[in-house]
């Protein structure tokens, strides 16, 4: 499975972006996905998850209600609509995909594929 992350982009805080995630391969409804943001110095942090069919979605605290997953299974892609962005969403956002697992969404460890990221910086 190989996933390709786009969206990315420079824009003034209160703005927003669309991030999406293409995946190749006919097994996308097999997985979950999740969106991951990585600044430098830190760790790859998780910020939202979507189940396989896309009843159920997880977020981060700090993007709660400005941030929505979703995923379009008819076209293998995942989105993430980033709205009233600030300067601390700035980082390289990644996309995931991995197999059910009972250790939550969250959990780094339990994705096994992961896009080349897509750089979002947000100036103040």
């Amino acid at each position: 499975v190989q996933l390709q992350a786009s969206g990315g982009g420079l824009v003034q805080a209160g703005g927003s972006l669309r991030l999406s995630c293409a995946t190749s391969g006919s097994t996308f409804t097999t997985y979950r996905m999740g969106w991951f943001r990585l600044v430098p110095g830190k760790e790859r942090e998780f910020v939202a998850a979507i189940s396989r069919t896309g009843g159920s979605t997880y977020y981060v605290d700090s993007v709660k209600g400005r941030f929505t997953i979703s995923r379009d299974n008819a076209k293998n892609t995942v989105y993430l609509q980033m709205n009233s962005l600030k300067s601390e969403d700035t980082a390289v956002y990644y996309c995931a995909a991995g197999p059910p697992s009972s250790s939550g969404f969250e959990a780094v460890a339990t994705y096994i594929y992961w896009g080349q990221g897509t750089q979002v910086t947000v100036s103040s």
